[in-house]
């Protein structure tokens, strides 16, 4: 993808216009909700963060960097900022489908949806961390703050690539515990995961984290165009499968696979976990700018 933007202009102002919002306060993520854009409403301190470009420049403490050499802001009471975590499941089952309707590809819309709501995040100067989970492959970037950031995050997401079998409870059990500050943590997947990803998220939400899934599914994975004798192969692990697929096996396929997404659905609202389940034929500045405002997540 690396010849291909991420998102248009267009999406980009519109992208501006819009905050990440963590609605329920959760123990040891945030003091309050976040009361306003408009920082500096308080004058009492509660902490410093790390300077980022388009800062105040009369928010440092000069003290301290006469001291240490590095530039500082200081934090006021209702200014603690929100952290936003973003994972993306980079593993094998995302990159599908890989002919035919490659725009529909499951692991170029989650670039992008990582990228769009990374970009809010860096406008609104929270607290950004992204992280790829993979069982192969577990990277990061960040934590990072401000505006100035905003390339190195679209290079970070264009050069990811899918590849190999991703255990979900056990990378966000691993998130859980080394993420840093809880915060708004959302998840970009298709949720194939063999041990399935309940307990990870239990984990999270035990750590104070506020949950969102945006789970992503292709057209053909819905509504399969297949029938007769078929060799399937899993494009994870590359184990063979021989079926015989007619018309009743194909509607049951169709009844259990609705099924599942709407037993994920009522588990997330159960447990008040934010739940977007998304078919990539849609356009995906909608999920932002529709579904997540909808769920009260952006605003």
């Amino acid at each position: 993808m690396a010849d291909e933007k991420l998102f248009d202009e267009k999406t980009r102002r519109k992208l501006e216009q819009l905050s990440l919002v963590a609605i329920r306060v959760r123990a040891g993520a945030m003091k309050g909700e976040r009361r306003s854009n408009k920082r500096g409403t308080s004058i009492e301190f509660a902490d410093y963060r790390d300077y980022a470009h388009g800062d105040d420049l009369r928010r440092l403490d000069w003290n301290i960097y006469a001291r240490l050499g590095r530039p500082f802001i200081k934090l006021l009471e209702d200014e603690e900022d929100l952290a936003v975590h973003l994972l993306l499941d980079i593993s094998g089952s995302m990159d599908w489908p890989t002919e035919g309707e490659s725009n529909h590809n499951k692991f170029r819309y989650g670039q992008r949806l990582l990228a769009g709501l990374a970009y809010i995040s860096l406008a609104t100067n929270d607290r950004l961390m992204l992280a790829s989970v993979s069982d192969s492959k577990q990277g990061q970037y960040g934590p990072v703050r401000g505006r100035g950031y905003g390339m190195a995050m679209l290079n970070y997401v264009r050069d990811l690539k899918a590849h190999g079998v991703t255990d979900l409870n056990a990378a966000l059990k691993s998130y859980a515990v080394r993420g840093g500050r809880p915060g708004l943590c959302f998840l970009i997947s298709d949720l194939f995961s063999p041990t399935g990803f309940q307990d990870g998220v239990n984990a999270l939400l035990a750590k104070g984290y506020e949950v969102g899934i945006i789970h992503v599914v292709s057209p053909d994975e819905v509504d399969p165009p297949l029938g007769g004798d078929l060799r399937l192969v899993d494009v994870e692990t590359g184990q063979p499968q021989e079926v015989t697929i007619d018309g009743g096996m194909r509607d049951l396929y169709m009844k259990r696979f609705s099924e599942w997404r709407e037993s994920i659905r009522t588990d997330c609202l159960r447990r008040g976990v934010h739940y977007v389940s998304v078919e990539t034929n849609t356009p995906w500045e909608k999920v932002i700018l529709f579904n997540l405002r909808r769920l009260g997540a952006v605003k």
